[in-house]
Formats: C-alpha cells, sequence, structure tokens
C-alpha cells in the first residue's frame, strides 16, 4: 500500500525535491560541460574492467554519500503512489540508471573519467538512501508529527510546493563554507602560515548591500509560504541558524584550520541586520505590494552581481580547502550556479503568487 497521510501536495514537494536533487547530480558529474568528443571507449569494456586494485577511499565515501540523497527523496517520492517494496527496487534501479548514464556520459568528457567502481558506489548510495525512505515512511507517528507541522506552518498548493523547493535550493546553495555568510563571491585568500592575521581590507558596502538584498529575497519568500507573516522573525532566524551550523561543520571538515571562520565577516553580520530590520515591516505590507517589493529586490540582487560587484571564479577559493579533489571545485561551481539562478527562480515563484 501507499504511505499514510500522503496527500498530494507532500507527493508534489518530493517530486521538486527529487528533480532538483537529480540535476544537482548531472552538473556535479558533468561540470563544466566543456570539451565534448569520442575518446575511442566502449562503455561495456569500461563495465566489464576489473576493479582497480588501488583506489581512494575518499572518491569511493564521496560517490556513495552523493547519492544517499538521491535514493531518500526519490524513494519517497514513489513512496506517495507504490507500496515499500516497489518503490525500493524502483528507487534504485533509477539511481543505478542515473549513474550509469552520467558514466557513460563522462567517457566524452576528457576531464572526466569513467569507472564502473564509481557506478557501484553510486548504486550502494541510492539502495542506502532508499532504504531510509523506507524505514522512515513507516513510522506513521512521525509522518503524520510532520504533516500536522507542514500543514501548521505554510499554506498548501502548487505553488507553495515550488516555494518550499526554492527555499531548500537557497539553503543547499549557502552552506558552502567558502562563500561569507549569505554572499556571493568566494574567499580567495592566498595560502598563509597560520596563526598570522591577515592583512586589513577596507570595509566593502556594496558586498553588505548584497548580503541585505540576499536576506530580503529569503524573507519574502518566506512570507509567501508562512500561514502567519508574524513569524517571519523566528522563521528567518530557524533558517539562518541552519545555514550557520551547516556551514560551520562544513568549513570544519573541508577547510584549513586558519579559515574555519572565514565566512563570518563585518559585511556579512551588517546585511543581515539591515535585512532583518527591514523585514520587520514587511508583514504589514498589502499581498500586491509584498509580491513588488520581492521582485524589485530580486532584480535589484541580479543587477548588482552582476554587473556591480567583481566576482570570482569558483577555483579561486581553492586554496583555503584542506583537500584539493575535483568534487570540490565541482561542489563550488554548483554554489554559484545557484546564486546565478535563485532570483530568477523566485521571480517566476512570485509571478505564481501574484493572486494567490
Amino acid at each position: 500500500m501507499r504511505e499514510p497521510f500522503t496527500t498530494e501536495t507532500h507527493a508534489r514537494l518530493r517530486i521538486w525535491l527529487a528533480t532538483g536533487y537529480t540535476l544537482f547530480i548531472v552538473y556535479a558529474s558533468l561540470s563544466p560541460f566543456s570539451g565534448w568528443r569520442e575518446q575511442g571507449l566502449d562503455f561495456a569494456e569500461v563495465l566489464g574492467a576489473p576493479l582497480p586494485p588501488s583506489f581512494s577511499a575518499f572518491d569511493v565515501a564521496v560517490n556513495v554519500l552523493a547519492y544517499i540523497p538521491f535514493g531518500l527523496l526519490i524513494c519517497l517520492a514513489l513512496r506517495a503512489r507504490f507500496n515499500a517494496i516497489i518503490s525500493l527496487a524502483l528507487g534504485t534501479v533509477l539511481g543505478t540508471l542515473l549513474s550509469g548514464g552520467m558514466e557513460y556520459l563522462q567517457m566524452y568528457l576528457p576531464m572526466r573519467f569513467s569507472s564502473n567502481l564509481d557506478l557501484l558506489a553510486n548504486g550502494a548510495g541510492t539502495l542506502i538512501g532508499a532504504l531510509l525512505a523506507v524505514s522512515i515512511t513507516s513510522w506513521a507517528w512521525l509522518v503524520l508529527r510532520l504533516t500536522n507541522w507542514r500543514s501548521g506552518l505554510f499554506h498548501h498548493g502548487r505553488e507553495m510546493d515550488f516555494g518550499l523547493a526554492l527555499l531548500a535550493l537557497w539553503m543547499f546553495g549557502q552552506i558552502n563554507p567558502s562563500l561569507p555568510m549569505l554572499g556571493h563571491v568566494f574567499i580567495s585568500e592566498t595560502a598563509r602560515q597560520p596563526f598570522v592575521a591577515a592583512p586589513a581590507a577596507p570595509f566593502d558596502w556594496l558586498a553588505s548591500g548584497a548580503v541585505t538584498l540576499n536576506l530580503l529575497m529569503l524573507g519574502t519568500l518566506l512570507l509567501t509560504l508562512l500561514r502567519a507573516p508574524r513569524n517571519i522573525a523566528a522563521a528567518l532566524l530557524a533558517v539562518l541558524s541552519i545555514v550557520a551550523l551547516a556551514k560551520f561543520i562544513t568549513a570544519a571538515v573541508l577547510l584549513k584550520s586558519w579559515a574555519l571562520l572565514l565566512w563570518i565577516n563585518g559585511e556579512a553580520m551588517l546585511g543581515v541586520l539591515l535585512g532583518m530590520v527591514l523585514l520587520f515591516a514587511a508583514p504589514r505590507l498589502p499581498h500586491a505590494v509584498m509580491i513588488f517589493f520581492g521582485a524589485t529586490i530580486a532584480l535589484a540582487y541580479l543587477c548588482i552581481i552582476n554587473f556591480v560587484l567583481e566576482g570570482n571564479a569558483p577555483s579561486s577559493a581553492m586554496s583555503i580547502y584542506y583537500w584539493h579533489y575535483g568534487h570540490l571545485l565541482n561542489y563550488n561551481g554548483l554554489a554559484q550556479t545557484i546564486i546565478l539562478i535563485f532570483p530568477a527562480l523566485l521571480l517566476i515563484h512570485l509571478w505564481l503568487m501574484r493572486k494567490v
């Protein structure tokens, strides 16, 4: 039987999230999408090749971990329609097919390497995620509690599902530790000796303004989703706290020790403070005015990050990472892409919400 307590709106949100994560995998697997050419490889030979006698445990772990969220999300989406066994089997097959497709296309990218070990690791990750999903959906009390929590906090509807997926996208892009808090320019300090203070830099008011605009975009998105707009301050604090905690954890794992807290700077803190102050008045705005306000903020953010502020390439942040694997460069590129497309997606959401 299908999962109990699952409504159509919950199923739509799961599909949005699973689709979004699938696009993340495609981006990470095929980035930078250039240099396509035939290299004389045969996919059947790649699949049938002996497993390498020596391999990087880090690469295997990354490939397993990358597909666990896919298996979790795709199986949760399938559980709205099918029983646990079918969802588990179908989710694992879809993850393996996705991985196989990525490995096949990587044969045409000189900078990428196709491997049957990667395929096995991705399939294992999908299976682990699918097993987690089946376990979670079997806990009826948890599903019911989460359903009631969401129903009490957020509006329902197709537009709301897209908005919640957009919120998850924003949070995913912001946890990158090589980006300042709510910032868009990668930290690019050159390597230096531990415990040696970096030279002081002038305060960047434009960067602080960009942080304020970013926070206002997030606040506008939350205002369109919340049943009680007066809860905007608590919702913002919750989202920012989750992002800050995730940022600290990823920084502790990925960055050099002296770079652990570089994502906290004066520009970001001032921008967050200004944004919070401005958002206190937003719940009192009429719906049409709030939609116009949000659209204006999104357009202003697009302009300032593309035409006013100078950005840098994702590779510029590699000096502050403890590891220098290609996965990290793809991770930075993905974060940059999310920053660039989020305002446009927010404009679409606000257009859909104009008459809701």
